[in-house]
Formats: C-alpha cells, structure tokens, sequence
C-alpha cells in the first residue's frame, strides 16, 4: 500500500523520489516512515496526516496524505 508523504521547508531534501506513492507496510506510524526517510524525529514540530493535525504514533493506511514541517526559525 502506498501514501503520499509531503515535507516541507528543510524537510524538503529528504523528500523521497516516489513521495506521491511512498510505499508503507501495515502497521507502519508516521514516525516509522519518518525514520526510514531520514528526517530526525526531533525536529519534527507539525504533522498532518489527511489534513488533521497528528503526531508520530498515529498508524498509517493506504491513500493516506502525510504532510511534516520542521519549527521555522526567523528574525
């Protein structure tokens, strides 16, 4: 089964090639994908799977849309 995992700002090179179909197993978490993409689950600060605010334990389905966002600095 397959999701779509989104990430975004610096997040964004470690987006995988196939994002769009990124193959998942069952029973698989957010946090699971997370550390197979190579994103440090501690600079993980917002987590939206299927456009509802999650976090890291919640446990993935085919078709699901996965968005992570780092915390933005600025000045």
């Amino acid at each position: 089964m397959n999701i779509t995992l989104l990430c975004y700002a610096t997040f964004a090179a470690q987006s995988p090639e196939s994002a769009d179909k990124f193959p998942i197993t069952d029973g698989e978490t957010v946090g699971d994908v997370l550390q197979r993409v190579g994103i440090p689950l501690d600079e993980v600060k917002i987590i939206f799977v299927n456009g509802v605010s999650s976090g890291l334990g919640v446990t993935l389905a085919g078709g699901d849309r996965v968005g992570v966002f780092p915390a933005v600095g600025g000045g």
